[in-house]
């Protein structure tokens, strides 16, 4: 249970954290290597082998999450396509209970995303979730991923907060590092990202693995 009367700040991620991230792992995993192979003749293996070098080159750098560097890259019109396969995108359960008694509160809430603004659009619109933040902010408006050097820091620009009394929820280990490094106290974890995979236990960082066990109301003494 985060220290809820400690905190003044509560930061989100969005992919894993509030959307299951089966969407994510269907969409760059699956669908774009499938359509990659038509496109170029290459086999379903063939496809996968380099999407898998292709990623590996960027992974942990902003480009890694650019829709513009993947559309250039893979000739393909990455926007477009999530676009036409946002019903499989889904909001993990119980997200709403939480966010909707944050809202009522008196704390900041704020969506910190690596997700590329058009990623942030779709997904904002398709699940209708954006009324309940104060901000909604992508890294890429900083020009630095989360698990980069200086960018929480950076996020001051966009965001005053005390990292004594914030706390951020991110399904990333190198994310949650980052930001502990950078000053952010209170720092969770998710146990499964997507609900279509085993979670994935981690011992540095508290892990939440249903946000109904952490509502606010319930660490309201009677």
């Amino acid at each position: 249970m985060p220290p809820w009367p400690d905190i003044d700040t509560i930061m989100f991620d969005m992919d894993g954290t509030l959307l299951d991230l089966h969407f994510d792992n269907y969409f760059w995993q699956q669908l774009i290597p499938k359509l990659y192979g038509e496109k170029h003749g290459l086999s379903e293996d063939a496809a996968l082998e380099f999407m898998h070098c292709k990623t590996t080159e960027v992974q942990g750098t902003l480009d890694w999450y650019c829709l513009d560097y993947w559309k250039e890259q893979l000739q393909l019109d990455i926007t477009g396509l999530k676009n036409d396969a946002k019903h499989k995108i889904n909001v993990r359960p119980h997200v709403e209970d939480i966010l909707l008694e944050l809202k009522l509160s008196d704390k900041r809430v704020v969506l910190v995303t690596n997700a590329h603004p058009s990623s942030l659009a779709i997904k904002m619109e398709h699940t209708g979730i954006a009324h309940y933040f104060d901000q909604c902010i992508s890294s890429h408006t900083l020009e630095l991923a989360k698990e980069n050097q200086g960018f929480w820091q950076s996020l001051q620009k966009l965001e005053r907060y005390d990292p004594e009394r914030t706390v951020l929820f991110d399904d990333s280990l190198p994310v949650l590092r980052q930001a502990k490094r950078e000053g952010i106290k209170h720092l969770f974890g998710i146990m499964q990202p997507d609900s279509r995979k085993p979670g994935v236990p981690i011992d540095e960082f508290p892990q939440v693995d249903r946000f109904a066990e952490i509502l606010p109301s319930l660490s309201t003494p009677n």
